[in-house]
C-alpha cells in the first residue's frame, strides 16, 4: 500500500538550518522574567491551566501587554487512540523517499525525528509499549527510561541502534546520516521514511504514513479524526480569545537563534511558523513581506515587519542570555515594538514546531501565553 506524500514544502529545510547550527507572563502593565532552563526538558508549572481555554479571559489588547512569557503544556503526556492495537502484518510501503519497504514486524520500534513527533504519533496510535529506544527530543512521560540512541541532538549511532535489534525504524531523515541509515538498511533492518513537513495541514498526512506502516492503518485514521476535532475546536476558542479586528490582531515574527554560532533566522511562509502563527489568531508578519521558508534576521526585515511579540525557541532564548541578552545582542529589535514591551513568547524547542498528535496543547498553551500571560497557564517567575 503506497504511502500519501505531502506537497514539498520548506519546513524540512527548518530542520536543516538546526542541524546545522548545533553541528513569563505578565499583565498589561507588569514585566515578568522568563521561566528557568527547565523548561527545555521537563513541563514547567503552568498556572491556571486547568482552566478550560474557553473560559479564560484575555488579559488585554494583545498589542498593550508588556513583558516576555513561556508557553508550557501542564503535561506532556501522549494520549493513546487505542489500547495495544493489533497490527496486520506483513505490509508493503512506498516510503516517503519513494523506497518499497516491506514490514514484518513492530514489536520492536525505534522512531526518531528532530522534535520528538514520530515517537509521539507511535504512543498515540497505542503502540508506545513497543519503542526500544529514544532520540534527544523525545521526553514525554513513557519515554524516560529508553535508552538514548542519538548524541549532540541530532547524530545517530549505528553501534547504539544495532545492539537494540529493532524490527522497524521510522524516521524523516532529520536524525542521522544517510551514511548511517544505509549501514542500519544493510544490517537488514527494514527503515520507513516519514515526511519532514510539519504543519497542521500535514498532520493527517504524517498519522496515515507512520499509521500505514505500523499495520494500523484504521487506527490512523481515528486518530487522525480525534486530533482534527480537537485542533478545530482550539482554534475556535483561540478565535473567541484573539481580537476580531485584523488590525488589532498581534504581528508575529517566529525567530530562530543559536547565540553561540551568532546564528539568527526568520521563519516565514511555508515553514510551519506562518500555520502556527495563522491559527494564533496572529499575522505572521515574515510572510506578509513575501518572506518565504528561513532567511538570515536582518535589521531591514525587522524595521519592514515591525512585529508587536516574537516567537522563539527557549533553549535558542537562553542560547543568548535570555531577552536582556537578545535585545543587546540585536540592537535593531529593540526598535520594534516587540522590543520596546519585552513581548518575546518562548516554548520548549520539541513542542513549538513539532505538529503531530500534540498540535491542539501546544495551540493551547501559546494562546495562554500570547492573550493571557500570568494568569491562565502561561509559566513565569
Amino acid at each position: 500500500m503506497p504511502l500519501s506524500s505531502s506537497q514539498s514544502r520548506l519546513t524540512s529545510a527548518f530542520f536543516a538550518v538546526i542541524v546545522a547550527t548545533s553541528l513569563v507572563g505578565c499583565s498589561a502593565i507588569a514585566t515578568v522574567k522568563p521561566s528557568d532552563s527547565s523548561a527545555s526538558s521537563s513541563a514547567p508549572d503552568c498556572p491556571g491551566a486547568d482552566v478550560p481555554l474557553s473560559e479564560v479571559t484575555a488579559a488585554g489588547p494583545p498589542t498593550s501587554l508588556i513583558g516576555e512569557s513561556t508557553a508550557c503544556l501542564p503535561t506532556r503526556a501522549v494520549e493513546p487512540i487505542a489500547k495495544h492495537p493489533a497490527p496486520a502484518l506483513p505490509v508493503t510501503v512506498t516510503d516517503n523517499d519513494g523506497n518499497s519497504v516491506t514490514v514484518t514486524d513492530v514489536d520492536r520500534i525505534i522512531a526518531i525525528d528532530r522534535s520528538g513527533t514520530l515517537a509521539a504519533t507511535v504512543f498515540a496510535l497505542g503502540l508506545g509499549d513497543r519503542v526500544v529506544a529514544r532520540d534527544n527530543s523525545t521526553e514525554f512521560p513513557g519515554t524516560a527510561d529508553l535508552p538514548l540512541v542519538t548524541q549532540n541532538g541530532h547524530e545517530l549511532a549505528a553501534e547504539a541502534v544495532l545492539s537494540l535489534t529493532p524490527t522497524l525504524i521510522l524516521t524523516d531523515r532529520t536524525v542521522g546520516s544517510r551514511d548511517v541509515l544505509t549501514q542500519l538498511r544493510e544490517a537488514g533492518i527494514p527503515i520507513v521514511v516519514i515526511t519532514a513537513q510539519r504543519s497542521i495541514g500535514d498532520n493527517e498526512i504524517l498519522i496515515d504514513q507512520v499509521a500505514t506502516a505500523l499495520g494500523v492503518p484504521e487506527v490512523g485514521q481515528k486518530l487522525n479524526a480525534r486530533l482534527a476535532a480537537d485542533t478545530a475546536t482550539t482554534i475556535a476558542d483561540i478565535a473567541a480569545l484573539a481580537p476580531t479586528a485584523v488590525a488589532d490582531r498581534p504581528r508575529i515574527l517566529f525567530l530562530y537563534m543559536r547565540g553561540a554560532a551568532s546564528i539568527y533566522y526568520i521563519f516565514g511562509a511555508e515553514s510551519g511558523a506562518d500555520s502556527l502563527i495563522d491559527s494564533l489568531g496572529g499575522i505572521d508578519v515574515a510572510s506578509e513581506i513575501g518572506w518565504q521558508g528561513m532567511k538570515p534576521l536582518t535589521a531591514e526585515a525587522l524595521v519592514a515587519t515591525a512585529p508587536d511579540l516574537l516567537l522563539v525557541m527557549t533553549t535558542g532564548l537562553e542560547s543568548v542570555g535570555g531577552v536582556d541578552g537578545l535585545l543587546e545582542s540585536i540592537p535593531a529589535i529593540a526598535a520594534t515594538p516587540a522590543g520596546q514591551n519585552r513581548r518575546i513568547v518562548n516554548m520548549a524547542d520539541d513542542q513549538v514546531l513539532a505538529f503531530g498528535p500534540r498540535t491542539p496543547e501546544v495551540l493551547d498553551a501559546l494562546a495562554r501565553a500570547i492573550y493571557a500571560p500570568g494568569a491562565d497557564g502561561a509559566s513565569h517567575d
